[in-house]
């Protein structure tokens, strides 16, 4: 069992930044992929963006690259997602979700996520 908690959302204007934290607890944390989701005004879960079990690669959706980075300790067992130039459009809430090794960009393949964290962008 892994779980996770975010942190670190809130409301800001557009072009501001947010960085979002996501802290896990249980297992081997350093054997876990982790990914970003954000559930907006639809029902479905949109993929922001992944990070390997190991580290080495990460992962956006074509709408966070050049925006947002994705980062992980695995010393503290954490995962950051830092937002930049925030638009309107990414109004949701974020989680994040984990899974064993997993390669995928797929909610479904991540087992486990938090409870999210609300992000509000003015115009």
């Amino acid at each position: 069992q892994v779980q996770l908690v975010e942190s670190g959302g809130g409301l800001v204007r557009a072009g501001d930044s947010l960085r979002l934290s996501c802290a896990a607890s249980g297992r081997a944390f350093s054997d876990y992929s982790v990914a970003w989701f954000r559930q907006g005004s639809g029902e479905e879960d949109d993929f922001v963006a992944r990070i390997y079990y190991s580290g080495d690669v990460t992962n956006y959706a074509n709408s966070a690259e050049g925006r947002f980075t994705m980062s992980r300790d695995n010393v503290h067992n954490t995962v950051s997602l830092q937002m930049n130039s925030l638009k309107p459009e990414d109004t949701a809430v974020y989680y994040c979700a984990a899974g064993w090794r997993v390669n995928s960009r797929y909610p479904a393949a991540y087992p486990y996520r938090g409870q999210g964290t609300h992000v509000t962008v003015s115009s």
